[in-house]
């Protein structure tokens, strides 16, 4: 709260300035879109890096394309994809644009330009593995990009959709100050960075994953406030649509999640269809950054029992204690 006061009474001088929100939005198409085993060319010639997990030895029973959070990269899905890709599931997770090793480091691509490289990278990977199923795995804002995208027009051709505390903290459950601070940051001093040093949030309680975080110059520490702009417009979307999902989803969220508070995610699960299409699984446990957790092998063994029988109880039992505020209302 004091960061927050403080930032604003700073950018309060500048409203005078005004100025327009950078979207990095991708170029011309020059070519056809092609998958590696290291990294993905998009239409317009962005090369965004890849990381697999591919089973040894055994039949693939499912595809996985995992969407990593804001500020993060694909490396996010290394322990996640070791863990599934031994129960038979081949994994892929890519750096998306502004992230990582992607093209416009710290830069917001815009929500079209996501949508369309997931849409993109799903349909290559059918190709690939003819006739196997295939889930997107959305953590943070990569289930907000998932939520935008399967409710598109023409969305991907996907079986499953896992959303691991889904990045849907949208404006209309923000309070007021929040949102009035955004919005003259964003058009004030777009290029403003922030790094939300003193807000005291824990992400998770693998507090050696942190440490190395911190050290690892690919995550973000400096965020442009043009992104932070970006991310609530993706938010905000991915919560208005979250009830048009017409695929199977499970929901994973965690009781002490500091990033996205409980109300949206409640108001989420509000719009989407009951159970047996929505499964939801509630880790008393559990924080923001649950398939990092030291307890990650509870919500990894939930997906691969979900993926393979996905009516039946989870082995966690997470499904039976879904607290009160997650509850389902339809």
């Amino acid at each position: 709260m004091k960061f927050l006061r403080k930032t604003f009474i700073i950018l309060a001088s500048l409203v005078g300035t005004a100025c327009t929100p950078l979207v990095n939005r991708p170029g011309q198409a020059v070519q056809a879109p092609y998958l590696g085993w290291s990294h993905f060319t998009a239409a317009d010639g962005a090369v965004l890096p890849v990381r697999s997990w591919i089973p040894q030895g055994m039949p693939i029973k499912a595809v996985l394309v995992a969407l990593h959070g804001f500020n993060d990269y694909s490396f996010f899905f290394t322990a996640p994809g070791e863990y599934l890709s031994q129960k038979g599931f081949a994994c892929y997770a890519y750096d998306q644009r502004g992230f990582g090793n992607a093209p416009g480091r710290g830069l917001w691509a815009g929500m079209d330009a996501y949508a369309d490289d997931l849409k993109t990278i799903t349909s290559l990977l059918r190709l690939r593995y003819p006739g196997v199923p295939l889930y997107v795995l959305g953590e943070s804002m990569g289930g907000a990009i998932a939520i935008v995208t399967m409710t598109s027009v023409n969305p991907p051709e996907v079986d499953g959709l896992i959303l691991s505390a889904p990045a849907v903290w949208g404006r209309s459950t923000m309070p007021w100050y929040q949102r009035a601070l955004l919005e003259t940051m964003a058009h004030a001093a777009p290029w403003l960075r922030l790094t939300g040093s003193g807000l005291k949030i824990m992400a998770s309680d693998n507090i050696d994953m942190l440490r190395k975080l911190g050290r690892d110059p690919l995550f973000i520490k400096a965020t442009r406030v043009d992104a932070m702009y970006g991310l609530t417009n993706l938010m905000d979307a991915a919560l208005d649509s979250a009830g048009q999902l017409k695929i199977p989803t499970l929901v994973l969220y965690g009781e002490h999640d500091q990033l996205i508070p409980r109300e949206p995610v409640s108001q989420m699960l509000k719009k989407m269809p009951g159970p047996p299409q929505t499964r939801v699984a509630y880790y008393a446990n559990g924080y923001h950054m649950l398939l990092r957790d030291l307890q990650a092998a509870q919500p990894l063994g939930d997906i691969a029992a979900w993926i393979e029988n996905p009516e039946a109880p989870l082995p966690s039992d997470s499904d039976r204690h879904v607290a009160l505020g997650l509850a389902q209302t339809r």
